[in-house]
């Protein structure tokens, strides 16, 4: 089997925040943003496995702070788990202030890539060679994340579509919800 170093796809990707990017608030979009990380996971993705990718899933994504217009955005992504086929890529989020120099951590998050070969179907990927303590953590979390994404789709899938409408009801009792059937 083939293994790569997390340093192999390791992808920085830098990008000044310009006008047309923000929103009424003065702020630029969150799918700006999500765009870019999309971008930037699926390049580093696309290095590990050598081919191409999609996005499978994106957990985890929070807005911690908002990004200002002038700002310089740097999403940095690397590979922390692999699985048959599948990538977690975890991102970084930064926003510099070019006048102040101020940086400002402002998401994180992962993003689940799967390979694909020229035909469109799953393709193996190359393991993950780890040397240092914190990249054994990253795996582990990622191994989680897979875990509880799969415990989240079989939970609301074996919930919901079991219970009948009177105990659905029952659990979304004193929630701000008005039901008018047609």
């Amino acid at each position: 089997m083939i293994f790569k170093k997390f340093t192999d796809s390791e992808t920085i990707l830098t990008e000044l925040m310009i006008p047309s990017y923000a929103n009424f608030g003065g702020k630029v979009h969150g799918g700006i943003i999500l765009s870019l990380m999309d971008k930037v996971a699926y390049v580093t993705a696309a290095k590990h496995s050598s081919g191409y990718v999609v996005t499978v899933s994106v957990e985890g994504v929070e807005f911690l702070s908002p990004i200002e217009v002038g700002d310089l955005v740097s999403l940095k992504a690397r590979v922390n788990y692999v699985g048959k086929s599948s990538m977690i890529v975890g991102i970084r989020v930064e926003a510099l202030n070019p006048k102040t120099g101020i940086v400002r951590h402002t998401n994180s998050c992962y993003f689940t890539m799967v390979a694909k070969d020229e035909s469109g179907h799953v393709t193996e990927v190359p393991g993950l060679s780890i040397s240092d303590e914190e990249s054994i953590r990253r795996f582990a979390e990622g191994k989680a994340l897979k875990l509880l994404g799969k415990q989240k789709h079989q939970l609301l899938k074996e919930k919901f579509h079991k219970m009948s409408i009177s105990e659905i009801f029952k659990s979304v009792e004193g929630e701000k919800l008005t039901y008018s059937p047609d």
